[in-house]
């Protein structure tokens, strides 16, 4: 559907050598922060229709291209895209705004981002939203090799370790099928087909399903995409082994207030671990698969203003 209001203009912001396209909404709501990460393949634009709604409600809203994405900074180096870069561009937001925490808002990979800043940095969120992922426990083994054990070497993401620039080649030559043919609501259940899923979706003729974006905003992400290519955004991944030494020293359970928000059709199963992890959850799910802020965007804005309205509410006094 066409966007309801203009997406905010881009500023840009220099943390130390890397810069982050940042949108801002609600300016005169300094003071009350909450920041919107993007999951793989999107950028900020995911969040059209929530930034206007959180705007309105009162928030100061911060929705970052995080780097590898639009017109961030895209480093060279596999290890420039680890978790201690991508929650150090967090705290380096809130430094640049003068914010000491914020409210943190995560879809898919910015909802993992989001999980790990608040176990690295928990000093510096104050109430966290994700969507579609849920924290993932740490496991006995690395991730690759965790997932592969499962899933097979044809798993993404054991595919973007162990055939390094495979998929990144067809998904640049192919990128804007392939976000067309992936950015779908409505999908049939079908067998999976063999193979490597996003190849495969790269490579198909013909989409699922119905779309969840305008050919408008279609043709935007498919522009951003084919100025930084995929493999910064791709290289996120290839650090997944990378994070789960790094995060070996934390203490893994989340304290913060949060709202896990599922999508019922989404192929990524609920966890149930998440309240002994996170002990001050709520757990909502929506009738959508996996693009939920786009696939129901009013209802969405619905309970995450219902949400923050009850977090902020005074507590009575008997």
């Amino acid at each position: 559907m066409p966007l309801t209001h203009p997406f905010p203009t881009a500023s840009y912001i220099q943390l130390g050598d890397v810069t982050l396209e940042v949108f801002e909404a609600g300016r005169e709501n300094l003071g009350n922060p909450i920041v919107l990460c993007h999951g793989w393949p999107q950028s900020a634009h995911c969040w059209s229709a929530q930034i206007p709604a959180l705007a309105v409600a009162g928030y100061h809203v911060i929705a970052v291209n995080q780097r590898g994405y639009g017109h961030s900074s895209c480093p060279d180096e596999v290890e420039a895209y680890d978790i201690e870069c991508l929650t150090g561009d967090l705290v380096g937001l809130l430094d640049f705004f003068g914010y000491e925490s914020a409210t943190f808002v995560g879809h898919d990979w910015g909802a993992n981002v989001v999980w790990s800043m608040a176990v690295m940095h928990p000093q510096r969120i104050s109430k966290i939203i994700n969507l579609a992922l849920p924290y993932q426990a740490r496991t006995e083994v690395p991730w690759v090799e965790f997932l592969e054990a499962i899933f097979g070497a044809q798993h993404y993401m054991v595919h973007f370790n162990r055939m390094v620039g495979v998929a990144d080649a067809v998904l640049d030559a192919n990128a804007g099928q392939f976000l067309r043919n992936l950015f779908r609501k409505n999908v049939p259940a079908t067998p999976p087909a063999a193979g490597n899923m996003m190849i495969n979706l790269a490579t198909a003729e013909r989409a699922l399903g119905d779309p969840i974006m305008s050919e408008e905003d279609l043709a935007t992400l498919t522009a951003a995409f084919a100025h930084t290519g995929f493999t910064p955004s791709i290289n996120w991944y290839r650090n997944l082994d990378r994070n789960w030494h790094i995060l070996a020293d934390y203490d893994p359970i989340i304290r913060h207030p949060s709202l896990m928000i599922y999508g019922e059709k989404d192929l990524i199963p609920p966890s149930e671990q998440l309240v002994d992890l996170v002990p001050n959850v709520e757990v909502v799910s929506l009738d959508c698969g996996h693009w939920i802020p786009q696939e129901l965007p009013e209802e969405t804005n619905r309970t995450l203003l219902h949400w923050l309205t009850r977090q902020n509410a005074p507590l009575e006094v008997c």
